[in-house]
């Protein structure tokens, strides 16, 4: 019974396989898989029967049900019986051979069951295929793949039929007509060659040991004939192929005699095939395999072949490989094999077809030659020995290559060589320069390339050759000898830049290395190296690449630590100095990035340690040979600025440090001589090297300087510049700025008390001999720029060393008033339209040096050089912003560098200036240049201007020392030319006006006697008032201006109030409108304590306000307008409103900041409001109209004068100042204000408001919507924020709660919201608002009746109705309401009753019956189509069950189980969401009448579980509750523990899983309980829903695992196998995948 039943199971998934969808097919897979795991040999029966049953089933359909049974046979082979076996074997047998035709994937599938069987019955296997194998019958193709297959998968079962099957299957060669025939012989006789190869190499494992290589030698050999005499020969491409991969393995089993004879025909005819197929990678195995083949029995014949195959093989090397087609890859390595075991059998002749080729003209041929070579000097190591000088003679050609893939290639060679000592030999120097000149290559190619290029960039062949070089120098020990220390040679050579990091990393291993075996002090061995770098060469030249630390690949680093481990032979007396200073430096370049790095700092480092050096070696003659090193490599660093100008200050340290006169005179001759003037760094570097070396040797500098010019080399260059005339200039130009600037640098290090008294009498006279030329006897000033930019610099030099000797004692400048004119003339001659060149910030330094110096300017002087210098910078138009990444931007962003930094000269010259007259009347002086630039209507200018400004206060309010009290007689008016600025339109002036005001205050205050570090508390008052500045906000502003006022007003002196009120006023017309309303504000304020002034007719002042307003929207203008509107409400308050309500609506922004003003003073405010309030109550909230459309009934329509009242009770109440009155009046203004919004819900405004609405929004956006309702809601809003009900307004808000109140459909829910928070926040307020409001329960208006409903239900919720004794009188009234006519009230009087529960449980006890009773009426409530009310009814009862008494729901238990148990399905989520959840709460109740309600928990188990499923998340979370409640009524701890554990609201579920166990415990606890499980779960196989009709059939699958054989025979199989069976024709895949799944567990229950 139970086998045909597994049977009928099988059948019912073997009939679904015809299911097109492929989740579904591996299911039904996966299902007769799992009935096979529990009984293997039924399964393999059943589908063995089915499959013969029907014959006609479409072969796909069979493929499923054929790979079922491979993996059962697989997993279940050591269980099969000898009969299933067979009887799959039969059934696989005829399967695959029943087509003759090939039908790949059935015939494959049945295969490989033959296969799986065959692991373990081969000769069962082999008895029925070869019944299928007959001679001289061509075989079917699948037998002749199993047998090859078999022949893999179990060799040692498999060998030993191998020669009877090769007996009857060489006769069928010849009958083979068809290509796949052909193949699948060839396929076969492949793997028979492999699987005796196999056998072969592991008999000691093997079954039969005696079997030998000739027992299959004859047979492999006639079947070669065939498939190489006929086959080979095919037209078709695969044919060709599938014979040359059966020849190969083929080839090792052939007599050794019959290979020796065939091979002058078998590798010509292998060979052939090259050019017949593009895939090569087939032929180059198998041609791999004869050739060992052939070396393995001594062939003779190979010989003959060779040049053939050398001259084939060769181009397959040379074609390049394709990455992305692994088989090329795969090719390149079996040919470079084939490569190899030729070598191994005839290197000279190898050998000798190879090395020519590298001559090849081609560059592929050249490339694949190297690479042939690198494999053979690798793989075949004794037969290349005595040839190394041989091949390395032969390289020559290949290192001079230009073509980046062959210098790849070469570098490679050379590693390789390098492994296998090659490098030792005479010719390997060669070898490791051309390494090395790789190492050197420029790593920035240009980006363009030739199109057809697919040559590789140099980057990575120098990336190759730097790996190449530090593995060479680190790992392979024999190179030590050969590295150490020819790479020396390399690092002084320019050419060899690139390299240098390279270099110095592996020398310093390899010296390093030198050094443990002992060698230190003979570490560089002059004597036997004579080629090498001199001491004197190798410091320069590391010394001098370190300045520039981060360039390639952070040489700087690698350089100094070499130089560090060289510190012996370099000189003995370094070791102590250089172990402690390299590290630090080398840990300062590590600290630090390119961009973090200052230069000028890293510089300094370096000479410093120069300096040391050299003070440590303290020998003169060591010196000398260092110097003149030094200048001999000068020459190198053309091409190299910076390194170059570093030399140079490192050639002047070291002359410095030279104690030899003459030399220094002749080193400075030469370097004057040899200079490439027209380079700026070599003129740079040139004259730093003066300067410094002038430290040590003045006279000699100065008397070198002079002695050049009279010389015959200066007057030649002249001369000979003259005769090329357009040259001629420039170059002189070039040659006399130089000099100037070396007689700056000279004056500003040379010792001040040597220097000073030459500057007039020699160095300035020199200068001006070279800056001013004479023609005809008439001074010519240069136009030259290099040349005006060095004057400037070298007269600022001297500038600063005058003023740093001056220190010392007196020195009277005599030539200053000449110098400060020139340079004046300089910042004249410079364009206004833009700035292009430095010499302004210079000429500006050079005269902020000189104006300290003795003796004064004078007044003309002194004006001319600020008025000059001011219009040269503040006049220049503005900066155009930085484009990012544009072709420009680097331009953009040196123009706004240049401009910041001659904005900081023209600061400092402008500081020194006012320190020579550090008073009130120098500061009056200062002020009248910058006055008009301050008042400037360009904003760039006043900008500038500003900036200047406040600076300068900060420097004079810095230095002031006021030793007698006098009066800053100015400081009105320099205060009113700023603070109207605290509110200039751009923000850097504001913020700069704050500044020059704190400081004008201050100087005040020291004026007054004060010491200058005392801190007046208002007057620092003003640096925290600068960030309201930053942005432009007017009020913020207005708010700063009045508080900036404040401080002014307190802290100016009487007799300059007047002055400063005047200028004030002059202000109004400033250009700047910001400044104009800053200076209204601050005129106001000062003002302000001589306020009445303003007592003028109402009616007029109100119209005249108003039209002001209207005429000018500013800030000041509008503030002095609330400050009239508010002195007049105080007088006349009621005609005050009556005029503002007659204000057209919507009122515009004047309008509304006139009501604002009546919000200052609290009793005011209150009288209006009150006022206000009578004028909502007294009208009709709004009339009926009827519409003109027939049948669209009548529409509501507001009264205008509730609708202006309104608004006018926003703008007062929006005023933080009106909170006071708010608070007095509370509870009117909510409840009115409150009952406003519910009676305009869906009220439309009047016609011509509507009109007006639209053109004023047209306009311009209004202050607020007009439409009744937001109106009322906003102003309701703004009521609460103002009387102290912040935290209401902000949590309605957050719950979106103020836009449903305006929804006339969520109007209740909006009102909840409110009450809510009303309870939380506003309790006190409460009893005033709930007496005022239970007389509207009667109201006429059904919105007010929902409306307080609504709050009185949500206020129940809160306990604090309680605590105000209000519970009682609520109750009543939402009992009250149960029999209204409006169903919305009928379901909030029901919600608040049942809000009792949380709000005060205490109370739901004493109430429980009425509570209870009012309850079930709701849900037996007859008008409620929608359930809404029996909805509400159950969420209510719900909270309610917790408190009630047990007798009170005692007897209504059953009734309301029963009443909510059609809920559980139904459509509407909510009603399925509120029914579980009331369910899982009636459990708590079960105790008293246990069998019964446990009978309807068992009614509900399979819905509840089924509908975790459900697609809302609110039904599941419902779900999840009941079952928790339901757990402990089950009389099943796991199954309990499991709901509590698992069914968390805040824990994610993994269905299948947690199903699986309960139903586990289910079936341990309620086995007899099976069958009516699965009858409720076929109820929902017709299920709406996807997710629960998958869910049903799983649930059933897991009960059938889980249930014990004793309660099997529950289970009517025939109706569940039928209920399923239709299910799997479900439209969805996924239900399809569970009911096979189900199908597969059904094994269980058989």
């Amino acid at each position: 019974m139970m086998e045909s039943r597994i049977k009928r199971l099988a059948t019912t998934l073997m009939d679904a396989t015809t299911d097109k969808d492929p989740l579904v097919q591996e299911q039904i897979y996966n299902a007769l898989c799992y009935l096979g795991e529990s009984e293997p040999e039924e399964i393999l029966n059943s589908c063995d029967e089915y499959l013969r049953q029907h014959d006609k089933l479409a072969y796909p359909h069979r493929v499923i049900i054929l790979k079922a049974m491979e993996t059962v046979v697989k997993n279940n082979i050591a269980l099969l019986d000898k009969s299933t076996a067979k009887v799959v074997i039969f059934l696989a047998s005829n399967e695959m051979t029943k087509s003759k035709e090939v039908i790949r994937d059935w015939q494959q599938a049945a295969s490989n069951v033959l296969v799986a069987v065959g692991q373990r019955f081969i000769n069962k296997v082999m008895e029925e295929v070869l019944t299928k194998f007959q001679p001289g019958i061509l075989p079917h193709y699948f037998v002749m793949q199993t047998f090859a297959n078999l022949s893999v998968s179990n060799v040692f079962g498999m060998v030993p039929f191998l020669n009877s099957i090769l007996g009857t299957m060489l006769p069928m060669l010849g009958m083979a007509k068809q290509d796949h025939m052909k193949s699948v012989f060839c396929y076969a006789l492949q793997h028979f060659s492999e699987s005796i190869q196999e056998y072969l190499a592991n008999l000691d494992k093997a079954p039969d040991p005696t079997v030998r290589k000739d027992t299959f030698s004859n047979e492999i050999f006639s079947a070669y004939e065939v498939l190489f005499n006929s086959w080979l020969q095919h037209r078709e491409a695969k044919l060709r192929l599938a014979v040359v991969e059966a020849m190969g393995p083929m080839s090792y089993l052939m007599p050794g005699e019959k290979l020796e004879e065939q091979l002058p025909k078998l590798i010509p005819g292998i060979l052939a095939l090259y050019k017949k197929h593009t895939e090569a990678f087939y032929i180059s195995k198998s041609l791999c395999q004869i050739l060992e083949a052939s070396v393995n029995i001594g062939s003779r014949s190979l010989d003959v072949q060779l040049d053939a195959l050398l001259g084939t093989l060769h181009p397959q090397i040379c074609a390049p490989a394709d990455p992305s087609v692994p088989l090329t890859l795969k090719n390149h390595t079996e040919v470079l094999r084939c490569f190899t075991v030729l070598a191994c059998s005839f290197p000279d002749r190898v050998l000798a077809f190879l090395l020519p080729k590298l001559e090849s003209s081609n560059e592929r041929t050249r490339v694949g030659t190297l690479l042939i070579m690198r494999q053979i000097i690798n793989s075949a190591p004794s037969q290349m020995e005595i040839k190394k000088p041989f091949i390395l003679s032969s390289m020559k050609l290949p290192l001079q290559d230009s073509n980046n893939k062959v210098k790849r290639a070469v570098v490679q060679v050379i590693s390789a060589m390098a492994h296998h000592g090659y490098l030792e030999q005479p010719g390997g120097e060669a070898m490791m320069e051309f390494l090395v000149r790789q190492c050197a290559l420029p790593s920035d190619q240009p980006k363009k390339q030739p199109p057809d290029a697919d040559d590789l960039t140099s980057d990575s062949v120098q990336s190759i050759s730097v790996n190449t070089l530090f593995l060479l120098s680190t790992t392979v020990d024999r190179m030590n000898n050969v590295l150490w220390p020819y790479l020396l040679e390399f690092v002084t050579p320019i050419q060899f830049t690139n390299a240098l990091t390279p270099l110095c990393k592996s020398l310093m291993y390899l010296a390093m290395k030198k050094q443990e075996e002992g060698e230190n002090a003979s570490l560089i061995r002059y004597d036997l190296n004579a080629n090498l770098p001199s001491p004197y060469a190798l410091t320069t030249r590391l010394l001098v690449v370190s300045s520039q630390p981060y360039v390639g690949d952070c040489r700087g680093t690698a350089a100094l630590r070499l130089l560090n481990v060289l510190h012996y032979s370099v000189h003995p007396a370094l070791d102590q100095l250089w172990s402690k200073k390299v590290p630090l430096l080398v840990e300062h370049i590590e600290e630090n990035t390119e961009k973090s790095l200052s230069q000028k700092e890293w510089e300094e480092k370096l000479l410093l340690f120069l300096q040391e050096t050299l003070a440590a070696i303290a020998d003169n003659t060591w010196i000398c040979h260092f110097v003149t090193e030094m200048c001999r490599q000068l020459n190198s660093y053309n091409g190299f600025p910076m390194e170059k100008n570093f030399l140079y200050k490192c050639i002047g340290t070291t002359l410095g440090a030279c104690a030899s006169k003459d030399l220094v005179q002749k080193q400075l001759q030469e370097l004057l001589e040899t200079a490439r003037y027209h380079e700026e760094a070599e003129r740079e570097g040139l004259a730093s090297c003066f300067g410094i070396c002038a430290i040590n040797h003045l006279e000699e500098t100065l008397a070198k300087l002079e002695d050049f010019v009279r010389s015959d080399v200066f007057k030649k260059s002249v001369g000979l510049f003259s005769i090329f005339k357009d040259r001629s200039d420039n170059e002189v130009e070039k040659i006399k700025s130089t000099l100037i600037l070396c007689y700056g640098y000279v004056a500003l290090y040379a010792p001040k008390e040597l220097v000073l008294s030459r500057i007039e009498a020699d160095i300035l006279k020199n200068i001006f001999q070279y800056f001013n030329t004479k023609v005809l006897g008439i001074k010519v000033e240069t136009k030259d720029l290099t040349l005006k930019l060095c004057l400037i610099r070298s007269i600022c030099m001297i500038s600063q060393a005058i003023y740093n000797g001056v220190k010392c004692g007196d020195f009277i400048f005599s030539r200053k008033a000449e110098l400060v004119a020139q340079m004046v003339e300089f910042i004249k001659a410079e364009p206004l339209e833009a700035m292009r060149t430095p010499v302004r910030q210079r000429a500006m330094i050079t005269c902020t040096y000189l104006v300290i110096l003795e003796p004064h300017l004078s007044d003309p002087d002194r004006t001319e050089l600020i008025d000059t210098c001011l219009a040269s910078v503040l006049a220049l138009p503005p900066l155009e912003p930085v484009k990012e990444r544009d072709e420009n931007g680097g331009d953009a962003l040196h123009k706004e560098m240049l401009y910041g930094d001659t904005t900081s000269a023209l600061k400092d010259l402008l500081k020194s200036l006012l320190q020579r007259n550090l008073t009130p009347h120098g500061l009056q002086d200062m002020f009248a240049h910058l006055g008009p630039w301050i008042k400037s209507n360009k904003e760039h200018e006043r900008q500038r201007a500003v900036e200047v400004s406040a600076a300068l206060l900060d420097f004079y309010l810095s230095k002031l020392n006021v030793s007698t009290v006098i009066p800053f007689y100015n400081l009105g008016v320099l205060i009113a030319l700023f603070s109207p600025r605290c509110s200039d339109s751009l923000a850097s002036v504001r913020q700069h006006a704050v500044d020059c005001v704190y400081c004008l205050l201050y100087i005040q205050l020291c004026y007054e006697g004060f010491a200058r570090d005392h801190r007046d508390e208002m007057v620092e008052g003003l640096k925290a008032l600068k960030k309201g500045l930053e942005e432009p906000d007017f009020t913020v502003l207005f708010h700063t201006c009045n508080n900036i006022a404040m401080v002014i007003g307190k802290r100016v002196p009487p007799d300059q109030l007047m002055s400063l009120l005047l200028a004030m006023f002059e202000g109004l017309a400033d250009p700047d409108k910001n400044c104009s309303r800053a200076a209204t504000v601050m005129i106001n304020s000062l003002l302000k304590e001589r306020g009445g002034v303003l007592q003028e007719k109402v009616p007029d002042i109100m119209s005249i306000i108003h039209s002001k307003l209207e005429e000018v929207d500013e800030e000041h203008i509008r503030k002095a307008a609330q400050q009239t509107v508010y002195i007049l409400a105080s007088q006349h308050k009621s005609v005050v409103v009556s005029s503002l309500l007659g204000s057209s609506l919507p009122f515009d922004s004047h309008t509304c900041t006139m009501w604002r003003s009546l919000a200052t003073e609290p009793t005011l405010t209150s009288q209006i409001l009150e006022q206000l309030l009578e004028k909502v109550n007294r009208d009709v909230p709004y009339k009926e109209s009827k519409c003109f459309l027939l049948g669209s009934g009548s529409e509501r329509i507001a009264t205008p004068l509730p609708l202006a009242a309104t608004c006018a009770l926003y703008e007062i109440m929006s005023a933080p100042e009106s909170g006071a009155a708010v608070l007095g009046l509370y509870p009117p203004l909510f409840v009115t204000l409150l009952l406003r919004v519910s009676c305009t819900v869906g009220v439309q405004l009047p016609k011509n408001l509507q009109s007006r609405e639209r053109r004023s929004s047209s306009h311009g956006p209004a202050p607020r919507s007009l439409h009744p309702c937001s109106c009322a809601v906003e102003t309701l809003k703004v009521m609460l924020a103002r009387g102290g009900s912040e935290e209401v307004a902000r949590a309605v808000s957050s719950a979106g709660g103020w836009d449903l109140m305006a929804s006339p459909e969520r109007h209740h829910d909006g009102i909840a919201m409110l009450a809510g928070a009303m309870a939380r926040h506003a309790g006190p307020r409460l009893p005033l608002i709930v007496k005022n409001l239970v007389p509207t329960l009667s109201s006429v208006f059904d919105s007010q009746r929902i409306t307080t409903t609504a709050f009185f239900a949500e206020l129940l919720n809160s306990n604090v109705v309680n605590d105000l004794i209000l519970l009682e009188t609520m109750m009543d009234n939402m009992t009250g309401r149960q029999k209204d006519t409006c169903m919305l009230v009928r379901m909030l009087a029901l919600r608040g009753l049942g809000n009792i529960a949380s709000g005060s449980p205490e109370k739901v006890r004493k109430h429980g019956a009425k509570l209870l009773a009012s309850m079930v009426n709701g849900m037996d409530d007859k008008d409620d189509p929608h359930n809404l009310v029996a909805l509400e009814a159950m969420s209510s009862l719900s909270k309610l069950l917790d408190h009630v008494e047990e007798r009170d729901i005692q007897s209504m238990l059953l009734h309301i189980a029963i009443r909510i148990r059609p809920f559980f399905d139904s459509e509407q989520p909510d009603l399925r969401q509120s029914s579980i959840m009331l369910f899982g709460n009636l459990t708590k109740f079960s105790e008293g009448d246990c069998e019964v309600f446990f009978e309807q928990i068992l009614n509900g188990l399979v819905t509840l579980l089924l509908h975790l499923q459900d697609p809302k998340p609110e039904v599941v979370k419902a779900c999840k509750f009941a079952l928790r409640m339901c757990g402990p009524n089950m009389g099943c701890e796991g199954l309990c523990d499991m709901f509590l554990n698992h069914l968390r609201d805040d824990r994610s579920l993994h269905y299948g899983e947690f199903m699986n166990n309960v139903c586990k415990h289910l079936m341990q606890s309620y086995p007899e309980m099976l069958n009516r499980l699965i009858l409720t779960n076929l109820f929902y196989f017709k299920s709406n829903w996807v997710d629960i009709r998958a869910a049903a059939p799983m649930f059933i699958g897991f009960l059938v695992l889980h249930v014990d054989e004793d309660h099997c025979q529950q289970v009517d199989l025939d109706q569940l196998i039928s209920a399923l069976n239709l299910l799997l024709k479900d439209p969805v895949p996924a239900v399809r995948v569970k009911v096979a799944e189900t199908l597969g567990r059904l094994v269980r229950v058989l």
